[in-house]
């Protein structure tokens, strides 16, 4: 069965790590299993800490790094070209939904975050949005929320994703 994914999407600086979160918090509040995928549109960002031990074992030339405990596992690994959105959530498993940062290319279903004092651009594809969340009216025929309404955006996403 495939997991249902949204794409969160909007300019730099709409808000879009800041919607996750809170997203991610009332999800599990609702006894969902979550996963978060945010694409890097930018190469050669590090996520371990210089002089640790996978940093040191990245640097000698590892081409895939684990680092395994108890409690939770992570993994890199080098690429010759960009992974598909649907490659990175193929392996994504044991969760209800995705939540996706950026993709806005990938074809997938979307909200689309727009704040006033950042730009009220949209750049999304309307065939592709579910919802559009911002702190002004927008003039369209489409659902649309508060930045802050956080519970009604989770009941969106649970009606539109999550009901059997």
């Amino acid at each position: 069965m495939t997991i249902p994914m949204i794409t969160i999407i909007g300019k730099s600086g709409a808000g879009k790590t800041t919607l996750i979160e809170k997203l991610v918090v009332e999800l599990k509040h609702r006894n969902y299993r979550v996963a978060t995928i945010k694409h890097h549109s930018h190469p050669g960002f590090d996520i371990d800490v210089p002089g640790k031990d996978s940093w040191r074992f990245a640097q000698a030339g590892s081409d895939h790094v684990i680092i395994a405990s108890p409690d939770k596992i992570a993994s890199y690994r080098l690429l010759d070209g960009e992974l598909s959105l649907d490659e990175i959530a193929a392996g994504v498993t044991g969760v209800n939904i995705i939540l996706v940062e950026g993709y806005r290319q990938s074809g997938k279903r979307s909200m689309e975050i727009v704040r006033a004092t950042n730009s009220k651009e949209l750049i999304g594809n309307r065939d592709q949005w579910v919802a559009l969340v911002s702190d002004f009216p927008i003039a369209m025929d489409i659902p649309q929320y508060d930045l802050n309404d956080i519970e009604g955006i989770a009941n969106l996403i649970e009606k539109e994703f999550l009901s059997s």
